[in-house]
């Protein structure tokens, strides 16, 4: 039987996002299944860079206007420095050629690891499914993470 892992994914900070493909790749590689459970922050990063989201009430559009999310934008949790910060830890990276966020995503994508949406926070913050990325493979609740958590040896939440 396959082993599961299973990751929520809370913030939307880069370091963080980093952490977490690097994570999901690392089990993938060893044979594991893994499912990525996008919930609240954790969504900007899933969501599309380019274009508006569309939401309805005034409370809503002005979140999704502060808060336009998309791999592009994401910031550090520390040292972001209103830009620099994330621009070096960029560069460096780079440096030393470690992927780029939007690489790694697409290296987790290629090995078989599950994007889930969590839809109590779509709601919430009157987010669409077309606000995402067309990488993510469903959109679901609580339910549908506790059923693979259960079934997972691995679970973590970043």
């Amino acid at each position: 039987m396959q082993k599961k892992v299973t990751l929520v994914v809370f913030s939307s900070e880069l370091d963080k996002a980093l952490a977490a493909f690097n994570i999901a790749i690392g089990a993938a590689s060893a044979g594991m299944e893994v499912s990525m459970f996008f919930t609240f922050w954790g969504l900007d990063i899933i969501k599309r860079s380019e274009g508006r989201i569309r939401s309805q009430g005034i409370m809503r559009r002005m979140l999704n206007r502060m808060n336009r999310g998309g791999s592009k934008r994401l910031r550090l949790s520390k040292f972001h420095m209103m830009g620099p910060g994330t621009w070096m830890m960029k560069r460096l990276m780079k440096d030393v050629k470690f992927p780029q966020i939007e690489e790694l995503m697409a290296m987790a994508k290629e090995m078989g690891v599950k994007f889930i949406a969590c839809t109590t926070s779509m709601g919430i913050m009157g987010i669409g499914k077309e606000a995402f990325i067309p990488e993510v493979d469903s959109f679901a609740g609580v339910a549908t993470y506790l059923a693979e958590a259960e079934e997972a040896k691995v679970n973590l939440f970043i």
